[in-house]
């Protein structure tokens, strides 16, 4: 294991290595091909390409450089390792609050995501991102087991050009027909063309939203409290986040003004 963990080293304390493989590992490439790419002088290169060489992770063919199989390898195995430790950094102070076992899908794609947690000068935060992202949106579906006053309100007022769809958890709908004006927001929804709300027949662990081609995940603590907003729009999350909503869809029955 020594050994393997001093070549891991050995790639991860240059950039410019990380990025020579990469470029191999997509294909031919001149040293001058390179330089342009990375930004590293011809002297940089030389090492690198040299140090390549001895580990067999390149060879040369008419003047030009290219990775070998296992230089192939060994570019895919450290990109994966990057992606998981970028994922981990983005999670790191929210993973606690998180549903894993719900998150069926690569905890990776998150590794871009953007994370919003509270602050002491805006401890909203991440509602507040959540309801830029519904206030700019033609479309909105959503699966959770809670509705912010707030979002319902932007919802609302967005009903004229914005489509709204959304399965919720009867402990949910039951929070807002408790309260007056929040219940006459929610008739509101019912009564439009353009809405719809379903009630659940099952607990629905998380608070997710698709608001045109971003996926929101709120994430809140055993209190209910929100520790965090995650959004992104990766083609992965949004295929589990619309899977979701179909499986949540099909096991839940329509909510009427009546």
């Amino acid at each position: 294991m020594e050994a393997t963990l001093e070549e891991i080293e050995f790639l991860a304390l240059s950039p410019n290595r990380v990025e020579v493989l990469e470029c191999l590992a997509d294909g031919r490439q001149t040293r001058s091909d390179l330089a342009e790419v990375t930004g590293a002088s011809q002297a940089t290169l030389g090492r690198i390409l040299g140090d390549f060489e001895d580990r067999e992770w390149v060879t040369r063919a008419d003047g030009a450089y290219v990775a070998t199989a296992t230089g192939r390898l060994v570019a895919d195995g450290f990109r994966d390792l990057l992606d998981v430790m970028a994922a981990e950094r983005e999670l790191r102070d929210v993973v606690a609050y998180l549903p894993t076992d719900a998150l069926d899908f690569d905890l990776r794609k998150l590794a871009d995501a953007n994370v919003v947690t509270p602050t002491e000068t805006r401890p909203n935060a991440p509602i507040q991102r959540l309801l830029t992202l519904v206030r700019e949106a033609e479309s909105v579906t959503a699966f959770s087991h809670a509705l912010n006053d707030q979002i319902l309100g932007v919802v609302t007022d967005r009903l004229d050009d914005q489509e709204f769809e959304a399965v919720l958890t009867r402990d949910a709908v039951d929070s807002l027909t408790e309260d007056e004006r929040l219940r006459t927001r929610l008739r509101t929804v019912l009564d439009s063309a353009s809405a719809g709300v379903r009630v659940a027949d099952e607990e629905i662990p998380l608070a997710v939203t698709i608001a045109d081609d971003v996926v929101n995940i709120l994430v809140r603590d055993d209190r209910g409290v929100v520790q965090a907003s995650l959004d992104t729009a990766d083609p992965a999350v949004r295929e589990w986040a619309e899977r979701r909503y179909e499986h949540y869809r099909v096991q839940s029955t329509p909510l009427s003004s009546a």
